[in-house]
């Protein structure tokens, strides 16, 4: 007989805080809630096309993510599913540490792991920070002007 996990009860009254984006000129709003020892407790999102497929189908993946925290699954192994899923809206945000995504649920995904997980966590999903990614491509510049060999005396440079 398999176990049952037991869900943690989150606190009656718990801190969170509130991320707005525009996603191929959609609105949708990101609300986060911790948990007592500071890990995510909950995620709701709401989308401006009220009664929609689209904002229901994104309520019931906030409803999943939720309920598999409070089984205590993993938020890597949760937005591990959300990166690259493909579905409109989609393209430009107004998010500067996610200018492009594929979806809403990649956003979330990218989101939460940004908010909530360690360098080190994001780094194994291939999730960095704006100035993660400024630093990287510093590095690799460096990397690359170093392989150059000098011009010989004499060359125009």
């Amino acid at each position: 007989m398999a176990e049952t996990a037991i869900p943690q009860q989150l606190s009656q009254r718990r801190d969170g805080h509130t991320t707005s984006v525009t996603i191929g000129g959609e609105r949708f709003h990101l609300t986060t809630n911790g948990r007592d020892d500071d890990g995510l407790g909950e995620v709701s999102i709401q989308w401006g096309e009220h009664e929609t497929a689209g904002a229901h189908l994104m309520d019931v993946y906030a409803a999943a993510l939720s309920l598999g925290l409070r089984h205590g699954v993993p938020l890597t192994d949760l937005v591990g599913h959300g990166i690259d899923l493909y579905f409109a809206p989609n393209g430009h945000t107004d998010d500067p540490e996610i200018p492009r995504v594929r979806s809403v649920a990649d956003w979330m995904a990218r989101r939460l792991a940004i908010d909530w997980l360690s360098h080190e966590e994001r780094a194994d999903l291939g999730i960095y920070t704006l100035d993660e990614r400024v630093e990287q491509a510093a590095d690799w510049l460096t990397v690359e002007d170093a392989s150059v060999p000098a011009p010989r005396a004499g060359l125009p440079t």
